[in-house]
């Protein structure tokens, strides 16, 4: 295909291959990393490769990565290594910007708590804090570190069972869930991007856990090449658990009058009056009226 560019790793630098990867994996939850070493002394800093990999046993798992420029580690491996405890404090907007100061590479010893601004909260089963402003915070103790590598840019999985998880009473429900809409949970990107998970950026989309959609598959083909519905407009009627039955369908269209109106306004020019349905259709998607919008559809293939 020649509209695609086509990456091969050993032939580009690791830098370069780095900034494809951070742009096109996102985006990716920060890990806000608080560790001590033997001495007591506390770092803080973020990582964005990072995830929660199961809850029996709960796991998360992030990855210092060695630096790119140096082949240097990071201090936060290095604690890791002498104390294997980490508390992963969970960053929101409202304190984005005091993270990405912490991210500065301050010489060994420097507190970022200190030079970031942040509260030191002491933890309750682990030796480093967390950070009083993070809205989820989890202390784990490290199981295992797997480094994937020996040069600049490898990674260092580091696999911590998460043994306290303290939420902040603000960005609960009122059934002691975390509310998402309170959280405004920020993720990394590319370059220096972030995105904001809030407002019109966050959608629900009903999960096919207990039920099995008709699928994609079972539209007829006029549905399924359509030129005015999407594929995200195809997988939410896929969605749908149940095949309208005929009769259904056609007492449907006997009775709604926005369709009749479509049908009278295009009597005889079947693709003006498709086109016409397929938006009808897709406005009832947008309200989230999928089942509704199927039997447009399928209404729409009479006559």
């Amino acid at each position: 295909m020649n509209n695609i560019t086509t990456i091969i790793p050993d032939e580009v630098s690791v830098g370069k291959l780095h900034g494809f990867l951070v742009a096109a994996v996102a985006p990716r939850p920060i890990a806000f990393a608080s560790t001590v070493d033997l001495a007591g002394n506390v770092n803080l800093s973020p990582y964005s490769f990072f995830n929660v990999f199961g809850a029996n046993p709960p796991i998360a798992i992030f990855s210092p990565a060695r630096r790119v420029r140096d082949n240097t580690e990071k201090h936060t491996l290095e604690n890791l290594r002498e104390v294997p405890e980490v508390v992963i404090n969970m960053v929101n907007y409202p304190m984005v910007e005091q993270m990405s100061l912490a991210s500065t590479e301050y010489d060994k010893g420097v507190n970022e708590f200190v030079k970031a601004g942040f509260t030191e909260v002491p933890s309750t089963h682990v030796r480093p804090p967390r950070v009083g402003e993070s809205p989820a915070a989890l202390e784990c103790r490290v199981e295992q570190i797997i480094a994937t590598g020996q040069e600049g840019g490898a990674g260092n999985l580091v696999i911590a069972r998460i043994v306290a998880i303290h939420l902040r009473n603000e960005y609960l429900d009122a059934n002691g869930y975390l509310d998402t809409q309170k959280l405004d949970m920020v993720a990394r990107m590319g370059a220096n991007w972030y995105c904001r998970a809030s407002g019109d950026a966050l959608f629900e989309i009903p999960k096919p856990l207990y039920t099995k959609g008709i699928g994609v598959d079972q539209l007829p083909a006029s549905v399924r090449f359509s030129s005015v519905l999407t594929g995200n407009n195809l997988g939410r009627l896929g969605n749908v658990e149940e095949f309208p039955a005929p009769a259904t369908v056609a007492a449907y269209r006997a009775e709604n009058e926005n369709l009749q109106t479509l049908f009278q306004a295009h009597p005889t020019n079947q693709e003006a009056r498709q086109l016409a349905i397929h938006e009808y259709a897709k406005t009832l998607l947008a309200d989230d009226r999928a089942a509704e919008a199927l039997l447009v559809l399928l209404a729409g293939e009479v006559g």
